[in-house]
C-alpha cells in the first residue's frame, strides 16, 4: 500500500522557488529495525529562485592587481599564546595547591639521589614531564581534525558562551573558598601508586599526580586558556601553544630550583596570602564571566549588556577587589590583612584600573577606553542614542554586499570589505584604535565604500536565499543564517575563516590587493589602503 504524509508550513518573507528537506523514518523487517532517510525537493509555484553566488570567479586574491597586503592569512598569535600560557604557568605556582610543593619536591629529588648530578637529572625529568603532560592535553584536538570554522564559531556560539559564563562564575565561587573543584581522588591515587616505579616512568607519574592534585587551583586558568585558544581559526595549534607555555611555566621552576637550591631560601613562606591571591583571581574570573555573557548578548542582540552596563559591572568588580584587599570583608580562611608594600601596590593598581574605567560610563570622547578596546561591546551597542564616539567614527554598511557594489559603481570607488563578528575582540580593537586615526577615518569615509560582513550573524536568511552549498573541498554546507552566508563567502573567496580580515575589490569584483588581517599599526593600515587606491586607478586604466 501507499501512505500520504502532509505537513503544513508557514513561510516568512519571499517564497523560495523550492524547498529541500529529508524524511527520517524507522521500519522493521521481522524482528529487526532499520532507519531510513528520504531526501526530497518540492517546487513552489510562483516562488523566487535565488541566483546569489557564493564563489565569485573574478575575485582572485592570490593574483591581485597589486601585491601589497599580508602574504598569508594564518594566525600569527601562536607565540603570543605561548607567552600568555607561560605567564599563566608561573602564576599558577603561587596558588596554595602548588606553592608549598616546590621546596618539598626539589628537596626530594636532590636529597634522595645518590649523586647531585642524578638529583638534577631527576628534577629536569620531572619538570619536563609537567611540560609534556599539559602539551598532550591538546592532542585530541589534532587527532579529531576539527574544522577550523567550527573552532572559530566557538567564540560566537550562544549556548557555549552562556555555558562558559556559568562555568567561570562557578570557578569564581570556588576561588572564594566556598568549595573546591577537584578531579576524582581515584585519579590521584592511581597516579600516585605508579609514582613509585623506577626512573622516568615513576617521575612522569609524580608529575601527573601534581597536575591532578593542583587542578582545584589551576582549573580556572586552564579553562580560560582553553576557551581563548579554541576561539581562533587555528584552534588546535593555538591550544597546543598555550598549554605548552603553561606546562613550561609550571615545570621550569622545579628545574631551576634543583640547579640552584640556594634560591629556595628566598621564597616567601606559605600562608594566608595565597588564599587572598585566589580570591583576587576569583573576582577576575567574574570579570571574564561577564565577557562571555556579553558575547552571547551581542550575537543575539538582546541588548542586556550594552557597553555602559558592561563597563559598570567591571567597575563594580574592581571596587570589590580594592575593598577586599583593604580588609573591608573577608572570605573563609582569610587572615586579618597586613598592609605590606606588596598589598599597598595592588590596592593602588586596582584603584587606578577602576578609576580608568569610570569615564566609559559617559557619552563623551573620553569614553573610548582604548587600553581595553575589544572587551566591552562596540560604541553602536550603547545605552546612549546616539553614542558620540559612534557618530564621529566610520559607519560602514552592514551585511549589504550587493548594495556596496552598486554604490561603488555609482560613486566610482573601490569596495573595502570588513569581515567581522559581533564577538570578535580584535575587530573591536581595530575599530576603536586604528579606524579612529584621522587619516584612516578620512580614507575610509571619502575614498572607499565600506561594508561590514558579520560572520556570526545568527539572523535567518529569507527562505529564497537558503541553500545547500558544495564548497571547494567538495564538502556540503547548509547556508541558513546571514553569518553562514558571509563565513562561506569569506572562506571560498578569501581563503580565511578568522576575523578581522579586510579586502579591497573593484566594483566589478576584481581583487585589487592581497587581504589584510589584524594590525595595531595605523600607519601600516594606511599604507595598505593607499596601495588599494593606487591599484584601483591602475585597474581602471587597464580596463579602458
Amino acid at each position: 500500500g501507499s501512505t500520504t504524509w502532509t505537513q503544513k508550513i508557514q513561510i516568512e518573507g519571499t517564497v523560495p522557488g523550492s524547498i529541500q528537506g529529508s524524511l527520517v523514518y524507522n521500519y522493521s523487517k521481522g524482528e529487526e529495525f532499520y532507519q531510513g532517510e528520504l531526501p526530497f525537493t518540492v517546487k513552489l509555484e510562483g516562488g523566487v529562485t535565488t541566483n546569489w553566488e557564493i564563489k565569485r570567479q573574478t575575485i582572485d586574491v592570490k593574483n591581485p592587481v597589486s601585491p601589497c597586503g599580508d602574504d598569508e592569512t594564518s594566525d600569527k598569535g601562536l607565540l603570543t599564546l605561548f607567552l600568555i600560557g607561560l605567564g599563566a604557568g608561573f602564576l599558577a605556582l603561587l596558588f596554595p595547591c602548588v606553592f608549598p610543593l616546590i621546596p618539598l619536591t626539589v628537596s626530594f629529588f636532590t636529597k634522595r639521589a645518590q649523586t647531585k648530578k642524578r638529583g638534577i637529572t631527576n628534577a629536569i625529568l620531572y619538570g619536563g614531564s609537567i611540560f609534556l603532560i599539559y602539551t598532550l592535553i591538546s592532542l585530541p584536538f589534532h587527532v579529531l581534525n576539527v574544522d577550523p570554522e567550527v573552532l572559530n564559531n566557538i567564540s560566537t556560539n550562544v549556548p557555549l558562551n552562556i555555558t562558559f559564563f556559568i562555568i567561570f562564575v562557578v570557578f569564581a565561587i570556588s576561588f572564594f573558598g566556598y568549595f573546591e573543584i577537584t578531579l576524582p581522588s581515584s585519579f590521584a591515587n592511581k597516579a600516585d601508586e605508579r609514582a613509585g616505579l623506577g626512573n622516568f616512568l615513576g617521575i612522569f607519574f609524580m608529575a601527573l599526580t601534581l597536575a591532578i592534585v593542583s587542578f582545584s587551583c589551576t582549573s580556572g586558568i586552564l579553562g580560560a586558556l582553553l576557551v581563548g585558544a579554541l576561539s581562533g581559526s587555528n584552534g588546535a595549534w593555538q591550544l597546543t601553544s598555550g598549554m605548552a607555555g603553561f606546562g613550561l611555566g609550571l615545570g621550569l621552576p622545579f628545574i631551576l630550583f634543583a640547579l640552584f637550591p640556594h634560591w629556595l631560601q628566598s621564597l616567601p613562606k606559605s600562608g594566608g596570602w595565597m588564599n587572598e591571591l585566589k580570591a583576587v583571581f576569583g573576582f577576575i574570573e567574574l570579570a571574564m564571566a561577564v565577557k562571555f555573557l556579553s558575547n552571547a548578548d551581542l550575537v543575539k542582540q538582546w541588548r542586556l549588556l550594552e557597553r555602559e552596563v558592561f563597563i559598570g559591572l567591571w567597575i563594580a568588580i574592581g571596587i570589590a577587589i580594592v575593598l577586599y584587599l583593604c580588609g573591608a570583608f573577608r572570605f573563609s580562611g582569610d587572615n586579618k590583612p597586613r598592609f605590606t608594600g606588596v598589598r599597598i601596590f595592588f590596592i593602588a593598581l586596582f584603584s587606578v584600573i577602576t578609576l580608568y574605567l569610570i569615564p566609559g560610563l559617559t557619552n563623551t570622547k573620553w569614553a573610548d577606553l582604548r587600553l581595553i578596546s575589544g572587551f566591552p561591546p562596540p560604541f553602536n551597542y550603547s545605552v546612549y542614542k546616539p553614542s558620540v564616539n559612534y557618530q564621529n567614527g566610520v559607519k560602514p554598511l552592514e551585511n549589504e554586499y550587493e548594495k556596496a557594489l552598486q554604490l561603488a559603481r555609482e560613486q566610482n570607488k573601490p569596495v573595502l570589505i570588513d569581515f567581522t563578528g559581533w564577538a570578535c575582540v580584535n575587530c573591536r580593537r581595530m575599530e576603536e584604535n586604528v579606524w579612529v586615526n584621522d587619516e584612516v577615518k578620512d580614507l575610509m569615509k571619502n575614498d572607499f565604500i565600506v561594508v561590514s560582513l558579520y560572520v556570526d550573524e545568527r539572523r535567518k536568511l529569507p527562505p529564497a536565499e537558503r541553500m545547500e552549498y558544495t564548497t571547494s573541498d567538495s564538502s556540503s554546507k547548509s547556508i541558513v543564517t546571514v553569518g553562514d552566508k558571509w563565513a562561506t563567502f569569506q572562506a571560498e573567496n578569501f581563503y580565511a575563516v578568522s576575523q578581522p580580515q579586510y579586502a579591497i575589490i573593484s566594483p566589478d569584483e576584481i581583487a585589487l590587493t592581497k587581504t589584510k588581517a589584524y594590525t595595531p599599526s595605523a600607519s601600516e593600515f594606511i599604507s595598505w589602503l593607499k596601495c588599494g587606491l593606487e591599484a584601483y586607478k591602475k585597474h581602471q586604466t587597464s580596463s579602458k
